[in-house]
Protein backbone atom coordinates (compact mmCIF):
# COMPACT_ATOMS: atom_id res chain seq x y z
CA UNK A 1 0.00 0.00 0.00
CA UNK A 2 1.66 3.13 -1.11
CA UNK A 3 1.32 6.14 1.43
CA UNK A 4 -1.16 8.15 -0.49
CA UNK A 5 -3.65 5.25 -0.63
CA UNK A 6 -2.84 4.68 3.38
CA UNK A 7 -3.25 8.69 4.45
CA UNK A 8 -6.72 8.51 2.37
CA UNK A 9 -7.43 5.25 4.22
CA UNK A 10 -6.85 7.32 7.40
CA UNK A 11 -8.54 10.17 6.92
CA UNK A 12 -11.97 8.50 5.35
CA UNK A 13 -11.59 6.71 8.93
CA UNK A 14 -11.61 9.73 10.93
CA UNK A 15 -14.01 11.53 9.25
CA UNK A 16 -16.75 8.74 10.34
CA UNK A 17 -15.52 8.18 13.67
CA UNK A 18 -15.83 12.23 13.99
CA UNK A 19 -19.40 12.29 12.04
CA UNK A 20 -20.42 9.14 13.95
CA UNK A 21 -19.42 10.05 17.65
CA UNK A 22 -21.17 13.71 16.69
CA UNK A 23 -24.58 12.04 15.49
CA UNK A 24 -24.84 9.82 18.09
CA UNK A 25 -24.20 12.57 20.99
CA UNK A 26 -26.57 14.78 19.37
CA UNK A 27 -29.33 12.02 18.93
CA UNK A 28 -28.77 11.27 22.66
CA UNK A 29 -29.27 14.66 24.15
CA UNK A 30 -32.19 15.54 21.29
CA UNK A 31 -34.02 12.37 22.60
CA UNK A 32 -32.94 12.09 26.46
CA UNK A 33 -33.16 15.91 27.21
CA UNK A 34 -35.62 18.56 27.05
CA UNK A 35 -34.42 21.98 25.21
CA UNK A 36 -32.96 23.68 28.00
CA UNK A 37 -32.13 21.13 30.51
CA UNK A 38 -28.75 21.05 31.91
CA UNK A 39 -27.00 18.39 33.92
CA UNK A 40 -23.43 19.30 35.94
CA UNK A 41 -20.74 16.18 35.02
CA UNK A 42 -18.11 18.16 36.61
CA UNK A 43 -18.98 20.58 39.37
CA UNK A 44 -20.23 24.08 37.65
CA UNK A 45 -17.38 24.27 35.03
CA UNK A 46 -18.18 21.08 32.69
CA UNK A 47 -22.40 20.87 32.14
CA UNK A 48 -24.32 19.25 29.44
CA UNK A 49 -26.59 21.77 28.31
CA UNK A 50 -29.20 21.10 25.52
CA UNK A 51 -30.01 23.94 23.22
CA UNK A 52 -30.19 24.59 18.97
CA UNK A 53 -29.54 27.22 17.01
CA UNK A 54 -30.29 27.99 13.52
CA UNK A 55 -26.57 29.02 12.68
CA UNK A 56 -22.75 28.32 12.79
CA UNK A 57 -20.57 26.90 15.49
CA UNK A 58 -20.66 27.77 18.89
CA UNK A 59 -23.84 29.60 18.33
CA UNK A 60 -23.31 32.30 15.81
CA UNK A 61 -26.33 32.76 13.76
CA UNK A 62 -27.13 34.61 10.62
CA UNK A 63 -30.73 36.45 10.70
CA UNK A 64 -33.72 35.09 8.55
CA UNK A 65 -34.68 32.37 6.78
CA UNK A 66 -32.57 32.71 3.87
CA UNK A 67 -29.35 33.39 6.06
CA UNK A 68 -30.01 29.72 6.91
CA UNK A 69 -30.53 28.55 3.81
CA UNK A 70 -27.00 30.88 2.64
CA UNK A 71 -25.76 29.38 5.47
CA UNK A 72 -26.63 25.43 4.44
CA UNK A 73 -25.77 26.03 0.91
CA UNK A 74 -22.36 27.24 2.18
CA UNK A 75 -21.18 24.81 3.95
CA UNK A 76 -22.37 22.21 1.42
CA UNK A 77 -20.26 24.03 -1.15
CA UNK A 78 -17.24 24.20 1.27
CA UNK A 79 -17.41 20.43 1.94
CA UNK A 80 -17.01 20.03 -1.54
CA UNK A 81 -13.67 22.26 -1.82
CA UNK A 82 -11.88 20.92 1.18
CA UNK A 83 -12.49 17.15 0.46
CA UNK A 84 -10.98 18.05 -3.18
CA UNK A 85 -8.31 19.92 -1.21
CA UNK A 86 -7.41 16.97 0.94
CA UNK A 87 -7.24 14.35 -2.22
CA UNK A 88 -4.86 17.07 -3.70
CA UNK A 89 -2.65 17.22 -0.34
CA UNK A 90 -2.77 13.28 0.20
CA UNK A 91 -0.18 13.24 -3.02
CA UNK A 92 1.93 15.80 -1.90
CA UNK A 93 4.47 15.00 0.28
CA UNK A 94 5.24 18.35 1.90
CA UNK A 95 1.30 18.78 2.26
CA UNK A 96 0.44 15.34 3.89
CA UNK A 97 0.40 16.79 7.09
CA UNK A 98 -2.54 19.14 6.78
CA UNK A 99 -4.62 16.11 5.93
CA UNK A 100 -5.83 15.04 9.01
CA UNK A 101 -6.60 18.33 10.61
CA UNK A 102 -8.26 19.19 7.25
CA UNK A 103 -10.27 16.21 7.34
CA UNK A 104 -11.28 17.25 10.87
CA UNK A 105 -12.43 20.17 9.88
CA UNK A 106 -14.45 18.59 6.97
CA UNK A 107 -16.13 15.97 9.62
CA UNK A 108 -17.12 19.26 11.57
CA UNK A 109 -18.47 20.56 8.72
CA UNK A 110 -20.46 17.54 7.55
CA UNK A 111 -21.84 16.65 11.05
CA UNK A 112 -23.60 20.30 11.28
CA UNK A 113 -24.76 19.83 7.62
CA UNK A 114 -26.42 16.39 8.83
CA UNK A 115 -27.93 18.95 11.29
CA UNK A 116 -28.88 21.54 9.42
CA UNK A 117 -30.51 19.59 5.78
CA UNK A 118 -32.38 16.56 7.82
CA UNK A 119 -33.24 17.28 11.90
CA UNK A 120 -36.33 20.06 10.72
CA UNK A 121 -37.99 16.84 8.60
CA UNK A 122 -36.99 13.83 10.80
CA UNK A 123 -38.29 15.53 14.09
CA UNK A 124 -40.84 17.44 12.80
CA UNK A 125 -40.48 20.85 13.82
CA UNK A 126 -39.31 22.04 10.11
CA UNK A 127 -38.97 21.72 6.27
CA UNK A 128 -35.65 20.01 4.45
CA UNK A 129 -32.65 22.81 5.09
CA UNK A 130 -34.59 24.42 8.14
CA UNK A 131 -33.13 22.14 11.04
CA UNK A 132 -31.63 23.37 14.01
CA UNK A 133 -27.94 22.42 15.24
CA UNK A 134 -27.94 20.86 18.39
CA UNK A 135 -25.22 21.84 21.47
CA UNK A 136 -24.64 20.57 24.41
CA UNK A 137 -20.79 21.03 26.07
CA UNK A 138 -20.66 23.90 28.33
CA UNK A 139 -17.84 25.17 30.15
CA UNK A 140 -18.18 28.08 32.37
CA UNK A 141 -14.94 27.87 33.78
CA UNK A 142 -15.09 31.37 35.05
CA UNK A 143 -17.98 33.52 36.55
CA UNK A 144 -17.79 36.29 38.11
CA UNK A 145 -18.61 40.15 38.69
CA UNK A 146 -16.33 42.37 37.14
CA UNK A 147 -15.20 45.24 39.58
CA UNK A 148 -17.12 48.71 39.08
CA UNK A 149 -13.23 49.96 37.92
CA UNK A 150 -12.64 47.70 35.16
CA UNK A 151 -12.32 49.51 32.20
CA UNK A 152 -14.97 47.08 29.67
CA UNK A 153 -18.00 46.37 31.23
CA UNK A 154 -17.53 47.59 34.66
CA UNK A 155 -19.88 46.09 37.36
CA UNK A 156 -21.59 43.58 34.68
CA UNK A 157 -21.33 39.74 34.92
CA UNK A 158 -18.43 38.23 33.34
CA UNK A 159 -18.04 34.16 31.92
CA UNK A 160 -15.73 32.33 30.39
CA UNK A 161 -16.13 30.10 28.19
CA UNK A 162 -19.85 31.42 27.49
CA UNK A 163 -20.50 29.39 24.13
CA UNK A 164 -22.18 25.62 24.09
CA UNK A 165 -20.75 23.13 21.56
CA UNK A 166 -20.88 20.09 20.02
CA UNK A 167 -18.60 17.31 18.70
CA UNK A 168 -18.79 18.73 15.66
CA UNK A 169 -18.15 22.20 16.59
CA UNK A 170 -14.80 21.11 18.08
CA UNK A 171 -13.25 18.73 15.56
CA UNK A 172 -13.50 22.09 13.42
CA UNK A 173 -11.50 24.42 15.98
CA UNK A 174 -9.46 21.43 16.18
CA UNK A 175 -8.04 21.29 13.04
CA UNK A 176 -7.99 24.72 12.51
CA UNK A 177 -5.30 25.51 15.17
CA UNK A 178 -3.74 22.41 13.81
CA UNK A 179 -3.72 23.73 10.58
CA UNK A 180 -2.08 27.12 11.99
CA UNK A 181 0.47 25.00 14.31
CA UNK A 182 1.80 23.25 11.42
CA UNK A 183 1.44 26.05 8.59
CA UNK A 184 3.81 28.01 11.59
CA UNK A 185 6.16 25.04 11.48
CA UNK A 186 6.46 24.73 7.84
CA UNK A 187 7.07 28.15 7.51
CA UNK A 188 9.66 28.26 10.24
CA UNK A 189 11.46 25.57 8.30
CA UNK A 190 11.49 27.06 5.57
CA UNK A 191 13.12 30.23 6.62
CA UNK A 192 16.04 28.28 8.66
CA UNK A 193 16.85 26.76 5.40
CA UNK A 194 17.01 29.56 3.23
CA UNK A 195 19.03 31.02 5.93
CA UNK A 196 21.40 28.25 6.17
CA UNK A 197 21.42 28.25 1.99
CA UNK A 198 22.36 32.17 2.19
CA UNK A 199 25.20 31.32 5.22
CA UNK A 200 26.88 28.64 2.72
CA UNK A 201 26.76 31.03 -0.33
CA UNK A 202 28.02 33.58 1.81
CA UNK A 203 30.92 31.33 2.91
CA UNK A 204 31.59 30.08 -0.81
CA UNK A 205 31.76 34.04 -2.01
CA UNK A 206 34.25 34.99 0.67
CA UNK A 207 36.34 31.56 0.41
Amino acid sequence: MNNRKKIIIQSTALMLAVVLIDQLSKLYIKTHFFLGEEIHVMGNWFRLHFTENYGMAFGIELGGEYGKLLLTFFRIAAVGVIGWFIVKMSSDSLQQKFVLPWTLILAGAIGNIIDSVFYGVWFGYDTWFHGRVVDMFYFPLIQTTLPENFPIWPGEEFEFFRPVFNVADAAISIGFVLVLVLQSELFGSSRNQQKAENSETTEESQG
